[in-house]
């Protein structure tokens, strides 16, 4: 499923070299739930964007879905982002479209064909627990709603993969808790998933692989 070999990404600040990745090493099987934890700056943004082929590493060699990504062209990383589903902790809904319209978008640009989009949108929606709120507007949802919507966006490809990069950072306890819920049950339905957080506490709670990284570096793999 992902494999990284001796993989390091630095990044050029004028004159200067900032490695954010440094010679990082691991395997991930399909099915499998895990935690990427690390402080703010540890690399954990940085690895999931070369997951998803937002980069390329500076050295080294990042597989995802059997494709070596650093050699994909502009046609084969969109075919690769199709089997990915990714969630940030802004959820990044469109103002001005109902949440409906915002995980339909994703068919409609994918070239979904028409009878299959309200289906494919209220199975996603039911999947999170969101379908009454399907005709509300960004503005009209509460943080844990927004979140939910753009869980929905995210596996309404009904993707291989899902990249949950801080997914309950603005959230409060309660809200946490039930977002966690819907990806586990997002996994439980055969999905990968790989969430990044620097929440000690939510990693414990997690009981799931956890690969630790430091200052680029990856420091432990426990689970």
């Amino acid at each position: 499923m992902i494999e990284l070999h001796r993989v390091s990404k630095v990044f050029s600040v004028g004159p200067v070299k900032v490695p954010a990745l440094s010679d990082v090493s691991l395997r991930i099987a399909k099915g499998e739930f895990v935690v990427l934890t690390g402080a703010s700056g540890a690399g954990k943004t940085t690895l999931l964007r070369l997951l998803y082929r937002d980069d390329v590493p500076s050295e080294g060699e990042v597989q995802v879905l059997g494709e070596d990504v650093a050699s994909l062209r502009r046609s084969e990383v969109a075919a690769l982002r199709r089997s990915i589903g990714v969630v940030f902790q802004d959820a990044k809904l469109l103002p001005a479209r109902t949440v409906y319209e915002n995980v339909a978008f994703v068919l409609r640009v994918l070239g979904t064909p028409k009878r299959e989009i309200t289906p494919r949108v209220f199975d996603a929606l039911r999947t999170v627990g969101i379908s009454a709120r399907a005709q509300a507007y960004p503005a009209q949802l509460s943080q844990g709603e927004a979140q939910r919507a753009s869980l929905a966006r995210a596996i309404v490809r009904q993707p291989s993969l899902l990249l949950a990069d801080e997914p309950t950072g603005n959230l409060d306890d309660a809200m946490e808790a039930e977002i966690i819920d819907v990806i586990k049950d997002i996994r439980a339905g055969g999905t990968t998933v790989i969430l990044a957080t620097h929440q000690s506490r939510l990693v414990r709670a997690l009981r799931r692989r956890t690969i630790t990284l430091d200052g680029g570096y990856l420091l432990k793999d426990e689970g």
